[in-house]
């Protein structure tokens, strides 16, 4: 599967975000690590995601404005 990711560089390093899901974050020294490291933290925030989803019920549902 494909995310889209951000990449933001500093005289700090790379941080990395996945729009896609909330609260996925990495970073690194640089470009080619902060990816690793995004990767390593999407796999991780689906995990984590499949398992919440054995414990509550989640219901979607659009809403018009």
């Amino acid at each position: 599967m494909k995310y889209k990711v951000i990449l933001i560089e500093s005289e700090e390093g790379v941080a990395a975000s996945c729009p896609q899901l909330r609260g996925c974050h990495s970073q690194g020294a640089t470009i080619v690590e902060a990816l690793d490291n995004i990767k390593d933290a999407i796999r991780e925030w689906l995990g984590a995601e499949r398992e919440e989803m054995k414990v509550f019920r989640v219901i979607e549902r659009e809403v018009v404005l």
